[in-house]
């Protein structure tokens, strides 16, 4: 198969796995917030990137031993960022409302995430025809998820008339403290991508060592979950702590509740080193690309599971006219980011 259509393969099962690792939240009732999002993330932390990795890269102490202290500690520093960026996320939604909150984020993450490190890394090759191409998928994209986001709008006000709603109960915090919410989880969000991107030399010292090419992404991944997860995981136990929820894990857990929480830790870190793969399918830019297409395939994939869930059950067809019109949008958006892809390998 050729190297690039599996990246763009790979790609969209990272982001249908992006899309779907947050459901169990929505399906643990009994449980609070914490309880499935700390569970979720210690899964994440010791169950899947470092068994991965030392179960792939076959020396890999001496990958990290050779790299130095700086490479380490900037790749690690790069996840504790982007497992910063969503807890700032949960305080942006919570300022500014969902619809609002939703567009300026991935605004920002697609901005920071894939044309940031271009700029920083490679700025001519952004006025070159594939970086200007990228950058105009990038716009594309955030058109596509703002009207997407009047459709969640149009949806909640259809749904929750005369309630009060997320948004307006976000009103508690000033408008400007919300905005720069979303700046901070935007930039601190799109790290992810920066660990992958600084990280690289792990994953060329690891295929040195004899790691299969489709692996050598564990051995960066390794330290970037790292840094996400444990933040994670620390932010939950502080507030199943503060607001007294942590025997709510044993009292109200069932089978099924247990099942979300490990879907959401196999999931969530999988989807991200899938995309590491699609990205070094793609070839030597994938990961500019890559990273909003899989941010891309995430939004559908949320999308679609809330409708054959039932969120759009009793709306009317102006809702889901938007709905389709930016689904249609960020559809034309994956295809210029392939385009783009292929321009700046060019």
């Amino acid at each position: 198969m050729n190297e690039f259509l599996l990246g763009i393969i790979l790609v969209v099962v990272a982001g249908v796995l992006e899309g779907l690792f947050s459901m169990g939240v929505t399906r643990t009732p009994k449980w609070q917030f914490e309880n499935i999002w700390g569970l979720g993330s210690l899964i994440a932390l010791v169950l899947v990137p470092w068994p991965l990795a030392l179960l792939t890269v076959p020396e890999l102490g001496s990958v990290y031993a050779d790299a130095g202290t700086g490479l380490i500690l900037i790749t690690i520093l790069c996840g504790v960022g982007w497992g910063l960026g969503g807890i700032f996320w949960g305080k942006a939604i919570a300022a500014v409302g969902m619809a609002l909150g939703v567009s300026l984020l991935m605004g920002f993450i697609n901005v920071f995430g894939s044309v940031g490190p271009m700029a920083i890394m490679e700025p001519a090759k952004l006025s070159t025809g594939g970086g200007m191409t990228l950058m105009g998928a990038v716009a594309i994209m955030i058109v596509g998820v703002v009207i997407i986001s009047v459709a969640g709008k149009l949806k909640e006000k259809e749904l929750y008339a005369g309630t009060q709603n997320e948004e307006a109960s976000g009103q508690a915090t000033p408008f400007m403290v919300g905005l720069l919410f979303c700046v901070l989880s935007g930039v601190l969000s799109a790290l992810v991508n920066f660990g992958f991107i600084y990280g690289a030399p792990l994953g060329e010292a690891a295929a040195k060592t004899g790691t299969s090419a489709w692996a050598t992404g564990f051995a960066v991944w390794a330290l970037v979950f790292t840094g996400n997860y444990a933040v994670n995981f620390i932010y939950a136990v502080v507030l199943m702590i503060k607001n007294k929820t942590a025997g709510l894990i044993l009292s109200e857990g069932k089978p099924i509740y247990w099942f979300w929480a490990l879907f959401m830790g196999i999931a969530w870190p999988g989807g991200i080193a899938v995309y590491g793969m699609a990205a070094n399918k793609m070839g030597a830019y994938g990961a500019y690309a890559a990273f909003p297409m899989m941010l891309l395939v995430s939004i559908l994939t949320g999308n679609a599971a809330g409708a054959l869930t039932g969120e759009w059950k009793g709306t009317s067809q102006r809702p889901r006219t938007w709905m389709i019109g930016g689904v249609a949008v960020l559809g034309v958006a994956f295809v210029v980011l392939g385009i783009a892809n292929k321009l700046m390998a060019a």
